[in-house]
């Protein structure tokens, strides 16, 4: 080993090379994952494992046989060491957590020493090969010994062969991993900084003449038969191909045209077809499962076979909660199914090429995929994109390696349909270097970036967060053109997707709807994958031992984006969101309709292949009591893109009547690999579940009692003009509300708006403080009408609210007019009244939308009905805390405790019930930190803004956006 003469060096600056912004050395050329039929040995396990503060304080010669590890720690690999005790997590969005010093990593960057015993079995001394399917950052290998080389991008394999450095028994393998290096620079993906060994790692027997790499290209023709072309390296021609389903076998012919193998069913997400195909060689049998599908740009769209996608996709990271980006098998598993479950078809594997299980497990599922290079380079954005990656030469060779890469593992696989240079990494001749590649290896599939809007290198024109208006313009090819005619002629006849969208932070995302009826109404809108699938939150616990979800900052970053991280469909513990509920309603596969009298179903099949005959249909309609009746619908097996009107049972339509509601279902008719049958696709609704709303007289009239009026069973203070009591119970209310704790889209800036954000308007009209003066209490013929006028502290605007108050001596109704002055500012989070009731009222029940929450821009998945929950129930917990659980269409509420309750009574009101109050949930940093009060907060809400996807995109879209306006609210209380 060269010694430095660098005094301040370590003795492993030259091997290690941390400041090198080339690729990996010593590994054999990228190749595809596939069965080889050769034995294969995990080395996943226990390791011993040295954590040191920097390379210079590493130990030396950990790489020699006989170094004693006795007194280091063990480790599992894979894994991510900072979540099993050895240093802290880090969460930076944009920026890099370091100095902007390429290609220098800092002085402070972990050192993490892995070292395994092991022995291999004959099968293995012929020839073998070490692969590390995924090293965070930089991996410096030693075997026995001997320097293999080095690793360079973090979610990609590397391959070394050890052949006649391997032996039998004690063998000593040595990795050490730095969490920081050039390398870096090129992996700034809005994640959790998780260096180490977390993907498998796995000794493969490659004796000669073994297969090094193949490459099957498996097409389909517009008359239905299966086009294929299978390449080997080395060359082999002698080797046999066989298709056995297909009674197909043939000699390989090499650079041979594609053979046409006959009929095929073809691939596709609807109907994932795979045939297994074997190539037999007189040292192994290979084997694969091909999908025969074809992938085109004509006309302006994307086709797979010869028929244009909609992609309904989400963007995945991999997460764990206690595992980092280490995700077990079952877990993935777990993912896709719960996707699938939920009508998605398509995933972007951001910002890098996923663990090769999912490819598999897209295949045989039905996952449309465009799977994306590792690479993105966004903190260079902070200084102007000045040494960009993208546009430096010295990086060219790293970045088409790490592109190679990509490619050679996964170009097998027929869930791949588009191939992403990376993401947010700016412009530059780098870029397209790597598009001229891909497509020179792999011409059937089409490349993608979304960071070069004039999209010269791409086959398809994408964005990320555009408002629904733009992509409006986008559908109809009027957009904003280019300054170059040319360029402006290409891009306007490419296809276009939305590779993010509705960013799914906290509470929402809003709007789904607005963009889904675009993706339905103009041919060039293929569709969009929502950021993101999964929350990145990392599981703590409290002193006391509760647990909650970590984000940003919770390790003592000095540098962090907070719950910037925390943003997808489901939870860190896969639990979905309100979101996810509300997508699978959005994007819902089979459309239905029924008409007014309970006659007819209007069924429309959006799937792009599948006809209807894998699906069941059913109705069943419910009243007050509960279900009244249920049955099947005979729906004809209608083909993809078609249409059918089928009329509804004679007893179905028999059971039309106020006060009912008709569902009708789409379920899966037989039982699936990603769900049982009976699982429902697809609903919709008619009739309503309001009853009549109870007439008050006024029959009773307003007696002072001391500090109270007495009305009916009701007493109010006349110190507040506020409800005192109702029936015995304490009540404290109504009082105006306008503000709301902030959601993280309430917090954001909306990017369409002037930069505006929502919770800063309502923070500077001072809405949290907002507080009443009683002006007037009297009794006006019977009725009790109380005027109180709201203000702030120091500005002059106001809301006059003038409440009417009836009762027959039994119920009581309330009639409240809210009038605004001028001076408010551009929204309100909600025209509501709050009320604080005893904290024993903890079962509610409810008429109206349900059972989860639904705001004017979300809630898709809620239905008309009536719900019970307990309080509890009742909350989201949101990682940070925020508004959250409006429950909304409400004619009827009730909340009871043991000692009884009231009950609501409205046209169409809101309402959340929560165990603390608003100001409680807005101070919260975690959800430990909510704790009950003893009391029920209740908000009966006339008006409420939207929510919107503000935290990374547009805000609240106009027609959901609540203006200061005048306002009625009326409800019965009894």
């Amino acid at each position: 080993m060269e010694v430095s003469t660098d005094l301040s060096a370590s003795r492993y600056n030259t091997v290690v090379d941390l400041a090198s912004p080339g690729p990996d050395t010593g590994s054999i050329r990228p190749r595809a994952r596939f069965d080889s039929g050769l034995p294969a040995r995990s080395l996943n396990g226990t390791w011993r494992f040295h954590l040191a503060a920097s390379l210079a304080g590493a130990p030396e010669g950990i790489e020699a046989e006989d170094f004693d590890d006795a007194a280091w720690a063990d480790l599992p690999v894979p894994s991510n060491w900072n979540l099993h005790g050895h240093g802290r997590p880090a969460y930076t969005n944009v920026v890099f957590p370091f100095p902007l010093d390429p290609p220098h990593a800092p002085d402070a960057n972990q050192i993490g020493d892995h070292r395994l015993d092991f022995d291999a079995s004959p099968d293995f001394l012929a020839g073998a090969l070490l692969r590390f399917d995924g090293i965070d950052s930089a991996g410096t290998v030693w075997l026995n010994g001997t320097l293999l080389g080095t690793t360079r991008g973090a979610k990609l394999p590397h391959e070394f062969d050890v052949t006649g450095v391997l032996r039998a028994t004690a063998n000593v393998l040595v990795v050490r991993v730095a969490q920081f290096c050039a390398a870096s620079y090129l992996e700034d993906q809005d994640e959790w900084w998780l260096p180490g060994i977390f993907r498998d790692v796995t000794l493969l027997a490659h004796p000669e003449g073994a297969v090094r790499d193949v490459f099957v290209h498996a097409g389909y023709t517009a008359d239905g038969q299966g086009a294929l072309r299978v390449e080997l390296d080395p060359p082999l021609p002698w080797a046999r191909v066989t298709v056995a389903e297909l009674g197909f076998a043939a000699d390989l012919a090499a650079g041979g045209p594609a053979v046409n193998v006959g009929p095929v069913a073809p691939w596709s997400a609807e109907s994932p077809r795979l045939y297994g195909l074997e190539i037999t060689t007189a040292v192994q049998t290979v084997r694969l499962r091909v999908g025969f599908r074809t992938v085109t740009v004509a006309a302006g769209q994307l086709r797979l076979n010869g028929r244009p996608l909609l992609f309904q996709g989400v963007n995945r990271h991999e997460h764990h909660p206690d595992l980092g980006r280490a995700v077990p098998h079952e877990r993935l598993v777990r993912e896709l199914h719960l996707m699938k479950r939920h009508n998605i078809n398509a995933i972007r594997t951001s910002h890098y090429p996923p663990h090769p299980d999912l490819l598999d497990l897209a295949d045989e599922l039905g996952f449309y995929l465009i799977d994306e290079c590792d690479y993105e380079s966004h903190g260079f954005e902070e200084a102007g994109w000045e040494g960009n990656p993208s546009a430096d030469p010295a990086h060219r060779d790293a970045l088409l390696d790490r592109m190679a890469r990509t490619v050679e593992r996964d170009k097998n696989h027929p869930s791949v349909l588009i191939w992403s240079l990376g993401n947010e990494s700016g412009r530059g001749e780098n870029l397209a270097a790597m598009a001229e590649w891909s497509r020179r290896r792999d011409p059937d599939r089409p490349i993608h970036y979304e960071g070069d809007w004039a999209s010269t290198y791409v086959d398809v024109y994408s964005r990320m967060y555009p408002s629904p208006a733009e992509v409006e313009l986008i559908g109809r090819r009027q957009e904003e053109p280019l300054a170059d005619p040319a360029q402006d002629a290409h891009r306007r006849g490419l296809p276009f997707i939305l590779c993010e969208y509705a960013h799914a932070m906290g509470n929402g995302p809003g709007g789904l709807r607005d963009y889904q009826d675009l993706f339905e109404t103009y041919p060039r809108l293929q569709g969009g994958f929502v950021w993101e699938w999964i929350e990145h939150g990392i599981r703590r616990q409290t002193p006391d031992g509760v647990s909650y979800f970590a984000y940003g900052g919770d390790f003592g970053e000095t540098v962090h984006d907070g719950n910037f991280v925390i943003d997808g469909l489901v939870s860190a513990d896969l639990e979905p969101r309100p979101g996810l509920l509300d997508l699978k309603a959005v994007i819902a596969p089979v459309k239905l309709a029924v008409d007014e009298a309970w006659a007819v179903l209007e069924v429309r099949n959006a799937y792009t292949f599948a006809d209807l005959s894998q699906l069941a249909f059913t109705w069943t309609v419910t009243g007050p009591g509960g279900v009244l009746g249920s049955g099947p619908v005979e729906v004809p097996a209608t083909a993809a893109g078609e249409r059918a009107a089928v009329g509804l049972p004679e007893e179905a339509t028999a059971l039309r009547a106020p006060e009912r509601v008709l569902t009708v279902a789409a379920v899966l008719a037989g039982d699936q690999a990603w769900a049982p049958a009976g699982h429902e696709i697809a609903w919709c609704q008619q009739g309503s579940p309001a009853a009549p709303v109870p007439e008050v007289t006024g029959d009773a009239a307003p007696v002072l009692d001391g500090a109270l009026v007495r009305l009916g069973p009701a007493a109010f203070s006349r110190a507040t003009g506020e409800l005192a009591e109702f029936r015995g119970l304490a009540i404290d209310g109504p009082r105006l509300n306008l503000w709301r704790a902030p959601t993280d889209n309430d917090m954001g800036k909306d990017w369409f708006n002037e930069g505006a954000r929502d919770h800063e308007g309502w923070a500077a009209s001072r809405l949290p403080l907002l507080h009443g003066r009683l002006v007037s209490m009297r009794d006006d013929g019977g009725a009790l009408v109380v005027r109180v006028r709201y203000g702030v502290p120091v500005d002059r605007q106001h809301v006059d609210v003038t409440y009417t108050w009836l009762s027959d001596g039994d119920a009581l109704s309330l009639r409240a007019h809210v009038l605004p002055s001028e001076g408010w500012g551009r929204t309100w989070a909600r025209v509501g009244f709050d009320l604080r009731l005893p904290g024993a009222l903890r079962d509610v029940s409810w008429t109206g939308f349900g059972p989860g929450p639904r705001y004017p821009d979300t809630g898709y998945a809620q239905r008309l009905g009536w719900f019970t929950a307990d309080l509890d129930e009742l909350q989201v917990p949101y990682v940070r805390p925020q508004e959250n659980g409006l429950r909304a269409g409400v004619t009827a509420l009730a909340l009871r405790g043991p000692a009884g309750g009231l009950e609501f009574r409205g046209e169409d009101f809101g309402f959340t019930a929560r165990p603390w109050s608003q100001a409680a949930l807005a101070a919260a940093n975690h959800t430990p930190d909510l704790v009950p009060d003893g009391f029920v907060h209740l908000t009966l809400d006339a008006l409420v803004h939207g929510i919107g996807t503000a935290s990374c995109g547009p805000g609240v879209l106009p027609r959901y956006r609540l203006a200061p306006q005048e306002a009625e609210f009326r409800v019965v209380i009894r």
